[in-house]
């Protein structure tokens, strides 16, 4: 017995789109960019879909369902079994480097649950250099500063300048004297002049600070340890090795593109500060 069912020959956006499993804003989008054909147009001047658009639709879907850009999608209709091949390899090595961002962000994550804290979520090297800290001897700008310092100038940056927190974190005093320094140069705001008499002294102060810093890190043996990392950040990374899986920047971009709400006056003590730093090195 036959069926009395006839199939349409054609149907409109709104079934075609139910049929595919996507959406009638979809479809029009693919005609806007040259994936589907426009199809014709029925009586009352709607798109009419027929067999053949169906099954393109259909392909279409498949391919961004499995992850497919659409511009690959394309490529791949225009240029047949050459063209599917061609993506199928892109394809192919854009799961590589999902699985090794995957792979990458499980340890971040393991990183994260041994360390109770975000510092898991800095790059292996740098976690390393902080290990033997008590539990929450860091402080959040610490954090913050580590965190910038990898993205400019890697982990090898960031595990250098940890030294710096490891010091202050382990010597009140110094972190007494550290903070007292940072509130005298954020007191340097937009209403002290350039060459307010506070500028030089802040600076003054800011040289004296960083003399004794480096004082008790040269004692303390963090200095022989640095020297240390670079020997051993040689061996495990390539040098052009983008442990946090960022497109590469040269520090000199990254730094243009870090804003800092420096006043002049605070700009203007920074460069003291260095000059006087020079200063002390050459004599």
């Amino acid at each position: 017995m036959y069926s009395s069912f006839v199939p349409p020959r054609q149907v409109k956006i709104g079934d075609a789109a139910a049929f595919a499993g996507t959406t009638p804003r979809a479809i029009r989008h693919y005609h806007e960019i040259g994936l589907l054909p426009e199809p014709v147009r029925g009586g009352d001047d709607r798109r009419r879909y027929g067999y053949d658009d169906m099954i393109r639709l259909l392909w279409i879907r498949k391919m961004a369902d499995a992850g497919i850009a659409l511009d690959d999608i394309r490529a791949a209709f225009a240029g047949g079994d050459d063209g599917i091949a061609s993506v199928l390899e892109r394809l192919e090595e854009a799961l590589v480097a999902q699985e090794a961002e995957l792979r990458r962000q499980r340890t971040a994550v393991r990183r994260m649950r041994t360390e109770g804290s975000r510092t898991g979520l800095l790059s292996g090297f740098v976690t390393g250099r902080l290990k033997s800290l008590p539990e929450g001897s860091l402080r959040q700008a610490d954090l913050d500063s580590l965190l910038v310092t990898e993205r400019i100038f890697g982990p090898l940056g960031a595990a250098v300048q940890a030294t710096r927190f490891i010091t202050l974190a382990t010597h009140p005093d110094l972190r007494e004297d550290s903070d007292r320094v940072d509130a005298a140069e954020e007191a340097l705001d937009d209403t002290v002049a350039v060459d307010d008499p506070r500028v030089a002294r802040v600076a003054a102060e800011r040289h004296a600070f960083e003399q004794a810093l480096r004082a008790v890190i040269e004692d303390s043996g963090l200095a022989e340890d640095d020297e240390a990392l670079f020997g051993s950040w040689d061996a495990s990374h390539p040098a052009t090795a983008d442990e946090a899986g960022h497109k590469s920047m040269s520090a000199f971009e990254a730094l243009g593109r870090m804003p800092y709400d420096f006043s002049p006056a605070r700009l203007r003590c920074m460069e003291l500060a260095g000059e006087l730093a020079a200063s002390s090195d050459t004599t």
